[in-house]
């Protein structure tokens, strides 16, 4: 693989880490809601699922997804239903009035592993990632040199930008902490990043295979 064709791949990665979607919808969230420390677990989640889904492309499985509209509408309405579970859970969760919304907000925060799972199962399920890879990914694929140690090395690109960009969304959000201290503000912020997702998992019913 030459420079040239890392380094272009390398801007396609950046650009499509800065478009907005579900993975800067739900950085942002918990960045929000816990914290640019406790989102972490969040964004290893989506690398793990971006990863899936690199490696599903690499290997030409997606290519077959794709191929099949009933698994390719499966995996479609699995991601839309979960992100609308997401959002609506987040829409309805309860806070409390007074001296106690500090206290509920820090015990209301999801385990490690559900913020992992969450991350995971976002990107993982996403159908426009699934769509990104299989067009994109051949097209940095050097022929007649291994493909593993390619993939290897686009995955690790990928990863380390996305990891940033998340993490730097995570971050602007919980910049604004300050901001939701009192009760009608966190439900504020509760039903705008719940809408959202909710939003974005609605437009994925609309997806096409030939997007």
């Amino acid at each position: 693989m030459s420079f040239a064709t890392w380094f272009g791949f390398a801007v396609s990665a950046i650009i499509i880490a800065l478009s907005p979607g579900s993975g800067a919808v739900l950085s942002m969230s918990h960045g929000l809601s816990y914290g640019v420390k406790k989102a972490s677990a969040t964004v290893m989640g989506l690398q793990l699922g971006l990863l899936l889904v690199l490696f599903i492309a690499g290997a030409g499985v997606g290519s077959l997804l794709l191929a099949s509209e009933v698994a390719f509408n499966i995996v479609k309405t699995v991601g839309a239903l979960y992100l609308i579970y997401l959002g609506l859970s987040q829409w309805r969760a309860k806070v409390k009035e007074g001296a106690e919304v500090e206290v509920a907000s820090r015990a209301a925060v999801p385990s490690v592993k559900r913020r992992l799972l969450a991350g995971f199962l976002t990107n993982a399920t996403n159908p426009k990632g699934i769509i990104f890879m299989v067009a994109v990914l051949p097209q940095f694929i050097t022929q007649g040199e291994p493909v593993l140690p390619q993939l290897l090395i686009l995955a690790a690109t990928m990863v380390t930008i996305d990891m940033t960009v998340m993490h730097g969304y995570a971050f602007l959000a919980s910049t604004m902490q300050g901001y939701f201290r009192d009760a009608r503000a966190m439900r504020l912020q509760n039903r705008v990043f719940g809408g959202l997702l909710m939003g974005v998992g609605a437009a994925l019913f609309f997806v096409k295979r030939n997007a």
